[in-house]
């Protein structure tokens, strides 16, 4: 069976992600560097994490499974857990897959020498209704595939 790993902190799609989990009866874990709420009876497991800033990544890169779904914004995560076997998705509902992670990984790279320099960059806009309903509609499509068994693509 397969399991749904939110990479916690500040996600702003959680909601999102109970509605679906719980359509399917899929696990989900919320890995957090914090103490979180977390509903009761969805099968929904909180586990908290050192404060190291990488600490919640670490975690979840380890314990995620081909064929696992992670949630996450955090692009070398992404990049890791699509490794792994996983299939990944943004918070903003796009798909992290192996064609486009390479670029990914490169543009962020360059908006953290662009902040470095001193270059503002901003940050990601916040979450539209639009944003919120592609999301939802992607993690139940990557459930679907993981429940059907059938291999991330590669």
């Amino acid at each position: 069976m397969i399991e749904i790993f939110v990479d916690a902190d500040g996600c702003p799609v959680k909601d999102e992600t109970y509605v679906v989990a719980t359509r399917y009866g899929v696990a989900v874990t919320l890995v957090a560097n914090s103490q979180l709420s977390v509903p009761r009876g969805m099968g929904v497991e909180l586990v908290v994490v050192g404060r190291d800033p990488d600490a919640a990544d670490d975690w979840i890169a380890e314990a995620v499974q081909p064929g696992d779904v992670v949630v996450t914004a955090d692009v070398l995560l992404a990049a890791r857990c699509l490794s792994a076997g996983a299939r990944v998705l943004g918070t903003n509902g796009r798909v992290f897959d192996e064609d486009s992670i390479g670029g990914q990984v490169a543009m962020r790279d360059l908006k953290s020498e662009l902040r470095g320099a001193g270059v503002m960059t901003g940050g990601p806009p916040p979450l539209s209704a639009k944003d919120r309903s592609r999301f939802q509609s992607q993690l139940d499509q990557l459930v679907q595939l993981g429940l059907r068994g059938a291999a991330p693509e590669r």
